[in-house]
């Protein structure tokens, strides 16, 4: 026999005709706003279907990979490794001093609250690529400009996480080290760090992994790394040597993508012990 409670929803069903009603008419403008935003990205998947002959060719062209040009490849694929890495640390380093001024729950002042979270809104809202071409132009064509662009940009990120992070901790020990007259430096250092530091690794680690695959787009617009190859062998039409850098950019991607999985989990394991 049927357990009638096995089944429920997760939210409470109205309970009235006027309930039903605001219902049906909130479908019905979720339902418009999918077909509004549709028209505007003219989703077409009539085309998609006649497209995808052209999209088999070009994949048959980069078949097989070109290997011959992955001595080639190892100095770009260090090179972007060491943006993600710098890009991380100065990101890190910017970072931290915007999250105490973003945190609510520290900042006593309102007008620098909001002045820091509005930055941070700002500097998060511009995209690395648009970062990596203004910063070409300011000191040229190189790696320095990619480690510019994820730097700023993460600092945002990583500036809003960092904030969002202290405005959960616990007040109690805040408290406990004011009422004994502690400075805002050690209460930080005693009261905040500690509540926060775990998390705050986690999230650096996972940024780390979003730079490194950053970091092999903006060469494409003269920031270093693999993707200055991978353009280059593009507008060259050389599509072995294409997809030689895909799969190293990949390789890259997943190596990254462990190694920073089994540090979230070593730090969130010792954190709950």
């Amino acid at each position: 026999m049927n357990n009638p409670q096995r089944y429920r929803w997760v939210v409470n069903l109205p309970e009235s005709p006027r309930g039903w009603a605001l219902l049906l008419a909130g479908c019905i403008t979720a339902l418009w706003l999918l077909q509004w935003s549709a028209q505007g990205a003219q989703l077409s998947w009539t085309e998609l279907a006649s497209g995808t002959p052209q999209i088999f060719d070009f994949l048959s062209r980069t078949v097989p990979p070109d290997p011959a040009i992955l001595d080639r490849l190892l100095a770009p694929a260090l090179e972007t490794i060491q943006i993600a890495i710098w890009g991380t640390l100065l990101g890190v380093s910017m970072a931290v001093p915007l999250a105490f001024l973003a945190a609510r729950n520290l900042m006593q002042q309102q007008w620098l609250y909001q002045a820091t979270r509005q930055g941070l809104n700002v500097i998060r809202s511009i995209n690395e690529l648009i970062l990596a071409l203004v910063f070409v132009s300011a000191v040229g064509l190189g790696p320095f400009p990619g480690v510019l662009a994820l730097a700023l940009h993460g600092a945002g990120m990583l500036g809003k996480f960092f904030a969002e992070a202290i405005e959960e901790i616990d007040e109690g020990p805040l408290e406990a080290l004011r009422s004994t007259g502690a400075r805002p430096l050690q209460v930080i250092v005693f009261g905040v760090l500690p509540q926060v530091i775990t998390s705050w690794i986690a999230v650096v680690l996972y940024r780390f992994e979003v730079n490194l695959r950053s970091a092999t787009v903006l060469g494409m617009v003269g920031a270093g790394g693999l993707g200055f190859e991978l353009v280059s062998s593009l507008k060259l039409f050389k599509y072995p040597e294409t997809a030689t850098c895909i799969i190293v950019i990949t390789v890259m991607v997943i190596a990254a993508d462990f190694v920073s999985s089994q540090l979230r989990r070593l730090i969130r394991d010792k954190g709950h012990h």
